[in-house]
């Protein structure tokens, strides 16, 4: 094991050369807009690492989020409005301020009570606004299904929740028919150049559609992007088999060709 203060310090030091005059081109042209898609991505393939309890590789994309984290940290540095020190200091003395039940004489009964506390803690101690809205502490910058999510936890941890899971299963059923609806609707119009407020009306009801299928999966206590990143897995996965297959028969991924193709699907699927 290495000691933990030599180990940051070398990946500081590896950083701070990639970023000097001489040092790698790629790294330094690039900023914190350039590398946000890559925080994103890193963490997805983590998150898949972690599903996977493929230690070795858990390993390797936690590194890659120091590395983006040290990175991110060190542009700012550079740019003289705060440094990497400062970032872990900062870090450091929140999580020691929002513990009071661990490094004071404050006592709690549950994760419940140590949520409040927190909330308290941004006000009174940390000087932050109230929020005129309880959703307003939901990040605008989230994907979308993320954001989805943590929005119907807000609204449920108010009281604004189905009280059974009937309750979102018909719900869903109600927007597939809407849905249905809107899609006969811009369907029969199609042939006299469907008016742009039909199509509209489609994406309307496919986002109402997916809400409510986030919301079922966070009733169920279910990540859903991360429920989805396993479907995406698997797709991938059938998909290369059926084109491997393809591919050693000397036949093309055509439509002309949909019923091998449906077949090798099948048996990618047993």
């Amino acid at each position: 094991m290495q000691d933990h203060a030599m180990a940051f310090r070398g990946l500081y030091d590896i950083v701070s050369r990639l970023r000097a005059p001489g040092g790698c081109p790629w790294d330094r042209e690039q900023t914190p807009t350039s590398l946000r898609g890559d925080l994103i991505e890193e963490t997805y393939e983590c998150v898949e690492a972690i599903d996977k309890k493929e230690s070795a590789h858990i390993k390797e994309e936690l590194g890659d989020l120091f590395l983006l984290v040290t990175m991110l940290s060190y542009m700012h540095e550079e740019a003289g409005l705060f440094s990497v020190a400062d970032v872990l200091g900062e870090v450091s003395e929140k999580l020691v301020r929002r513990h009071p039940h661990v490094f004071g004489e404050v006592k709690v009964r549950d994760s419940a009570e140590v949520l409040e506390n927190w909330a308290r803690i941004k006000v009174e101690k940390e000087g932050r606004s109230p929020k005129d809205s309880l959703l307003d502490g939901v990040s605008r910058g989230l994907p979308p299904l993320d954001q989805a999510c943590k929005l119907q936890k807000k609204a449920a941890k108010a009281g604004f929740d189905w009280p059974t899971l009937a309750g979102v299963l018909d719900k869903i059923g109600e927007e597939l028919g809407e849905v249905k609806e809107a899609v006969d609707r811009y369907e029969a119009a199609e042939q006299e150049k469907a008016e742009p407020a039909l199509m509209e009306k489609v994406e309307e009801e496919l986002g109402d559609l997916l809400f409510s299928v986030v919301n079922l999966c966070r009733f169920l206590r279910v990540e859903p992007s991360v429920a989805l990143q396993r479907t995406n897995n698997k797709f991938i996965s059938r998909f290369k088999y059926m084109e491997k297959k393809m591919k050693a028969g000397g036949y093309d991924l055509d439509r002309k060709n949909a019923r091998l193709m449906e077949t090798y699907w099948e048996e990618a699927k047993q």
